[in-house]
């Protein structure tokens, strides 16, 4: 297959994702000689056509991992991709407690869309609930990893020749596991779907959380105030330069020191060729 342009394509609300998408992208581009493309699905004015990929592109097409899967908010959108025998890469990106069944369904949206995988990826990202769990990831080390994953796609992707096989993938073949549940200490399940989060009087009226919130919710005449749904993605709240989003929900809390807490292993990426 003749090659002609690397596209990294990503939704990224906190910028991890986004970091190791274009590290493997722009390493791709760099060892096969190919032009470099960007693809930033993240906010709500880039969702607005589907999205559409041509043979001879190699896209490498990241989202995070929310509760064990790919989010379930873009799937509307997602399965509407036109992929025209591109060759894809999925990556996920995880806040260190596990990507359970979000690779294998990224990667079965992208087959049903006909792009063909030739490799996959699962990293670690700090996690979109804390500035503690997995802080500062990816580093240097994830990006040492993504660097050895590039030599080694490079050296596939030149083999290629006629339509790959799907690569495989850890994970449970559709239908997937259900959602990841938080539980307290009884195993009463801890339901956070419908919280949101709160301003403190640090907020100067910026505006720039209604500007990065990927679903469009926080109203920028009143920062305050939500206009849709909050799919807890920490945009908000790690973007703000006066520290002045926060969450004050107990079940919310609750969760997020028990992963803090319970969490302190480095876990590593996990490639697939």
């Amino acid at each position: 297959m003749q090659l002609r342009t690397v596209c990294a394509v990503y939704f990224s609300a906190t910028d991890t994702t986004k970091k190791i998408v274009k590290q493997i992208a722009g390493g791709l581009a760099g060892a096969l000689q190919l032009s470099y493309q960007e693809v930033d699905f993240t906010l709500p004015q880039a969702r607005t056509t589907p999205l559409e990929f041509a043979e001879g592109q190699l896209i490498v097409f990241g989202t995070p991992v929310y509760a064990g899967r790919v989010p379930n908010v873009l799937l509307k959108y997602l399965v509407q991709t036109a992929g025209n025998g591109a060759l894809a890469i999925p990556v996920v990106v995880y806040g260190n407690r596990d990507y359970d069944d979000a690779l294998i369904e990224l990667r079965d949206l992208l087959e049903k869309s006909n792009l063909h995988t030739v490799a996959a990826a699962a990293f670690i990202g700090e996690h979109s609930f804390s500035k503690t769990l997995a802080a500062g990831r990816p580093d240097g080390a994830d990006f040492a990893v993504a660097d050895r994953f590039v030599r080694d796609v490079a050296e596939k992707v030149r083999a290629i020749s006629g339509i790959p096989e799907p690569v495989y993938v850890k994970g449970t073949p559709y239908p997937y596991r259900g959602y990841y549940q938080p539980r307290d200490r009884k195993g009463t399940p801890v339901d956070i779907r419908k919280v949101k989060p709160l301003t403190n009087e640090r907020c100067d009226g910026c505006k720039l959380c209604a500007a990065v919130c990927p679903m469009g919710s926080i109203d920028p005449g009143d920062v305050r105030q939500y206009t849709g749904i909050c799919i807890k993605c920490g945009a908000c709240i790690k973007k703000c330069p006066q520290q002045a989003k926060y969450y004050a929900d107990e079940g919310y809390l609750y969760h997020q020191h028990e992963l803090e807490e319970g969490l302190t292993r480095r876990a590593e990426p996990e490639l697939f060729l």
